[in-house]
């Protein structure tokens, strides 16, 4: 009895000479906290190998969960309640009682995260780190766990609404090739099947429909002719891939963001993976994020419209990929001009038309322009991680074009995807920020 006792008495006095922090709440807004999270999820995206659409669908429902988490704690912001498609209105905190939502936020987007990625036990370590943050930062206990409890319900209204997206009753679904004349077939290495080919099926969270937006059709497939349109731009990228500066060719690499390269040396095959044309994209928020100082409420909002630009542009441009299932470049110049050819990049496997890099990267470019402005000069060391050097642009649209155009130097798509691309990417973008009002 003695012996415990004294141990109440040394817990009481350790407790008793730690001063309370008065500065808790400036701390624990930090918006690296965020961040941190949303790299973390990509890190586990990266691993667990999801496709673009597919990881577009978790970035939209982490973003929407996070600042859903933060509205209440910004009057000036608006709720996505009755603004994004059959989503209703989130969890209020209790009147009266103190929140820490900077907190909760970073619980929400977490939580999606977890929920919708596989690797569960690369989030441990992480969650360790984060924990002992914020113990040195001696939150009060009652108030850490009403913002965490709140986080929670955030992510489960989020996660319900999930469930009506159609996301599920497409798991298994399979394209079936034909043989028709200039239609997509699987592409080597792997010759895996189609990606996602009922993904314009999914729900969408602004545009009126997958068909929305709408592009001009492909030209028609002619090798006969050596003066139709169709010829004339694959030879186009025959030649391109032939004669790369050293500059296209890391232009090209910079903007690979293929989730699975299969790479065959010999007998032996193994395959490398990267971030997706969304994470890019997404890096790029944090990173513009981290740059303008933005608080949490901004950092929540510039992840949620990217976000939503990622996801209704994969559908939309998924709609026109399997409209026309378009022929790869390398299986038409393997087939009709150049056996030995071998594009840049990795074809990846679905149609070509349209790009769906030029598709997410021009709505990105212009949700980032409607927040950050026109002329907003930034350096992307996104791909650093995978060995390759920063690159810097005078604009976001300038990223956007260079995104597009890399893809052509990268012997995967033709001109006609890349422009018609981010015509169709800039109009979902448009769409977004005229219909979407996060502030009052």
């Amino acid at each position: 009895m003695k012996n415990i006792k004294f141990i109440l008495l040394i817990v009481a006095i350790t407790f008793s000479c730690k001063k309370a922090n008065e500065n808790y709440k400036v701390e624990a807004a930090n918006s690296d906290f965020l961040r941190d999270v949303q790299d973390q999820v990509t890190q586990v995206m990266v691993h667990d190998i999801f496709s673009p659409p597919v990881a577009s669908r978790i970035y939209f429902y982490s973003s929407l969960a996070a600042y859903e988490a933060m509205v209440p704690s910004s009057p000036n912001y608006l709720s996505m309640a009755g603004q994004i498609k059959g989503f209703k209105e989130s969890p209020k905190p209790e009147v009266g009682k103190e929140y820490i939502f900077e907190i909760a936020a970073r619980i929400a987007y977490l939580k999606i995260g977890k929920t919708l990625t596989f690797s569960a036990n690369l989030y441990d370590e992480f969650d360790k780190k984060q924990a002992e943050k914020y113990e040195k930062i001696n939150i009060p206990s009652d108030v850490m766990e009403r913002s965490i409890a709140f986080g929670e319900a955030i992510a489960n209204h989020i996660m319900e609404y999930s469930k009506g997206d159609n996301y599920k009753q497409t798991r298994g679904f399979r394209y079936t090739v034909t043989q028709d004349k200039g239609t997509w077939v699987p592409t080597p290495p792997a010759y895996m099947d189609a990606v996602e080919p009922f993904w314009n099926t999914i729900r969408t969270a602004v545009l009126d429909s997958a068909a929305q937006v709408p592009v001009e059709a492909p030209y028609k497939f002619d090798m006969t002719n050596k003066n139709s349109d169709y010829y004339k731009q694959v030879l186009e990228v025959h030649d391109a891939v032939k004669n790369l500066t050293d500059e296209q060719r890391e232009i090209a690499n910079f903007w690979d963001c293929n989730p699975f390269k299969m790479n065959v040396t010999g007998h032996a095959m193994f395959a490398t993976k990267k971030i997706s044309p969304g994470g890019h994209w997404m890096s790029i928020v944090s990173q513009i994020s981290k740059q303008k100082k933005s608080n949490m409420m901004q950092t929540a909002e510039a992840y949620l419209l990217v976000s939503l630009g990622l996801y209704d542009g994969f559908i939309a441009c998924w709609n026109e990929k399997y409209k026309f299932k378009t022929i790869r470049p390398e299986t038409v110049i393997n087939m009709e001009m150049d056996k030995d050819w071998i594009p840049t990049l990795q074809t990846p496997p679905f149609p070509e038309y349209t790009s769906g890099h030029s598709v997410v990267s021009g709505a990105s470019a212009t949700a980032l322009t409607k927040l950050f402005g026109e002329n907003f000069s930034f350096t992307d060391s996104t791909e650093v991680q995978f060995g390759l050097p920063a690159r810097s642009y005078k604009s976001f649209q300038a990223a956007a074009d260079e995104a597009s155009i890399s893809r052509f130097w990268g012997g995967i798509h033709y001109m006609q995807a890349l422009d018609n691309g981010l015509i169709m990417g800039r109009k979902v973008g448009e769409i977004i920020v005229l219909k979407i009002k996060t502030k009052k």
